[in-house]
């Protein structure tokens, strides 16, 4: 059974809110004791995640919570937004596939970087992604 430890919510609505969600999940990752290594794959992660937010969801929030399972503890992230929602989700999680210009390795590269990764979207009703890293 997995325990709440502490939450916290950031409302992501402009470029400030992404660094907010960054430094808020870096404090977390070290209250974890999660490795440096792991911290820094999720801090990419949910940078990745929260851009994604604000720019594909129009806004929307990111709840950080320290969570322990009696045996670690990790840090779990929710993403959620009210926008378009993803059409193709296969297609959105295909390494290069990108509607930005960029690398197109959002999303399928942020579910690489943690422990666990679940979406919940479909078109015309936003997007909820649940990310989640242990400590080792």
């Amino acid at each position: 059974m997995t325990t709440e430890v502490q939450t916290e919510v950031v409302t992501i609505a402009a470029d400030q809110d992404v660094v907010r969600v960054r430094q808020l999940v870096r404090t977390a990752a070290v209250a974890a004791k999660l490795s440096l290594v792991d911290q820094t794959k999720l801090v990419t992660a949910a940078s990745e995640l929260a851009r994604n937010t604000l720019v594909y969801g129009g806004g929307g929030g990111a709840e950080v919570t320290v969570v322990d399972s009696g045996r670690r503890k990790g840090i779990r992230i929710v993403f959620t937004d009210d926008g378009p929602g993803i059409a193709d989700l296969d297609l959105a999680l295909t390494d290069g596939y990108t509607t930005g210009g960029g690398l197109g390795l959002g999303l399928s590269g942020a579910r690489r970087l943690v422990d666990e990764f679940d979406i919940d979207t479909a078109a015309g009703r936003g997007t909820r992604i649940t990310v989640l890293k242990w400590a080792r």
